[in-house]
């Protein structure tokens, strides 16, 4: 989505940076026509020219790169003949070969060279940085960074949590934003070759790209200790985001044999295959869509997630003749087993994790059973293939 914004956004730039003399509205028309007729030729090359063509090409590898590289560089000079820059037609090419079924041969193939050339653009574009006037805008800098750093996570949880997500979802989600990105120097580059801004507006920008670049790296790495610290003061978001969640499912179902957490791919296989057998299965995931389609056998699914503690007051734990957690993540696994004891629940409980140091830590805090999907999947692959096994010994034995 990135990359389509920053082409329609040069793109427009362009067009409005050319020296049209008297004659604007039909220059800025024209530009903005030729545009059009660009995003539209690249649009008609995705639908009926590249796949049928890169069928025939990809029977030979190097030709395929041949043709990746030739392909990139034609649009891009068809894109400055134009009037727009190179890097507009290169985003176009890389987006019109995107979708094609060859997308993974040509990435692997081109990952040296595009590397290679990566490091020459990043040298270029820091030898280009401006901080003429950084000095003297330390201020501002770090204004905008703190909104950067701390109102776009706020933005993306307050989103996420009106789309009924939980605040820790959309917390962890929105740390991945807090920084700008290097496509907000080339468009500053762009705007200073173009003339709508100057060299101290090209220094700001690249100074609160230098500090949320660097900062959101220390968020992300330190993301969930971030979250224990303010998590509680984001708690009332979540449980306006719960309020909203159809929780008419725990009124239902009196007599619950088994609470599951999480119907991703295992945990959908496992509340059908609980359903089969009988027992009556409550899911509880934090993603709205699958709790909305639900899943088969009668099983009830209701919203919330494994971290909220306000959540298992609603749940019928009394009743529960076991909690599982088809969860793999380890700090969830944590956060749901002392909420468990929180409210002195006394039955069963079995947890996911995918490593053995994983299921070390979850036994040590308590955890009765531990699920090892990986492990025991190569246990019973390894069994068939040891019958398997056996069983070609025994046909090519001489009777």
């Amino acid at each position: 989505m990135q990359d389509i914004v920053v082409v329609l956004v040069m793109i427009a730039l362009t067009a409005f940076g050319q020296p049209l003399g008297d004659d604007l509205a039909p220059g800025i028309l024209g530009m903005v026509g030729r545009g059009l007729g660009l995003l539209v030729g690249v649009g008609l090359l995705m639908r009926y020219v590249l796949p049928r063509l890169l069928h025939h090409i990809a029977r030979s590898q190097e030709l395929l790169v041949l043709f990746g590289v030739a392909y990139a560089v034609s649009v891009a000079v068809v894109s400055e003949a134009l009037g727009f820059s190179s890097e507009v037609g290169a985003f176009l090419a890389g987006i019109s070969l995107a979708p094609t079924p060859y997308r993974a041969a040509l990435g692997a193939r081109l990952v040296s060279l595009r590397d290679f050339l990566l490091l020459f653009f990043f040298l270029d574009l820091g030898a280009r940085l401006e901080f003429t006037d950084a000095a003297a805008q330390l201020t501002e800098a770090l204004v905008f960074s703190v909104f950067v750093l701390v109102g776009n996570p706020l933005i993306v949880v307050l989103i996420m949590a009106a789309m009924r997500y939980p605040v820790r979802v959309g917390f962890l989600a929105g740390l991945t934003v807090a920084q700008i990105s290097e496509f907000s120097l080339i468009l500053a580059a762009l705007g200073l070759g173009l003339g709508h801004i100057t060299n101290a507006t090209v220094s700001l920008i690249t100074v609160v790209g230098l500090i949320t670049i660097g900062g959101s790296t220390y968020l992300i790495m330190y993301s969930h200790p971030l979250y224990e610290r303010v998590g509680r003061r984001l708690a009332v978001l979540e449980r306006a985001g719960a309020d909203r969640a159809d929780r008419t499912a725990t009124e239902d179902d009196a007599d619950t044999d088994v609470i599951l957490y999480g119907i991703g791919r295992f945990g959908a296989r496992l509340a059908d295959q609980l359903g089969r057998a009988g027992h009556r299965v409550l899911a509880v995931d934090h993603d709205p869509q699958k709790t909305k389609e639900g899943v088969r056998h009668g099983v009830s699914t209701v919203y919330g997630g494994a971290e909220d503690v306000h959540l298992l007051e609603t749940l019928p734990l009394a009743r529960a003749r076991c909690v599982i957690s088809a969860i793999p993540d380890l700090e969830t696994n944590l956060a749901l087993l002392h909420n468990l004891r929180h409210h002195d629940y006394r039955g069963p409980v079995a947890v996911t994790a995918f490593t053995s140091l994983d299921a070390e830590r979850l036994r040590a805090a308590g955890a009765g059973t531990v699920l090892e999907p990986f492990a025991t999947a190569a246990t019973v692959t390894s069994e068939a293939m040891e019958e398997l096994l056996e069983a070609g010994d025994d046909h090519d034995r001489p009777s």
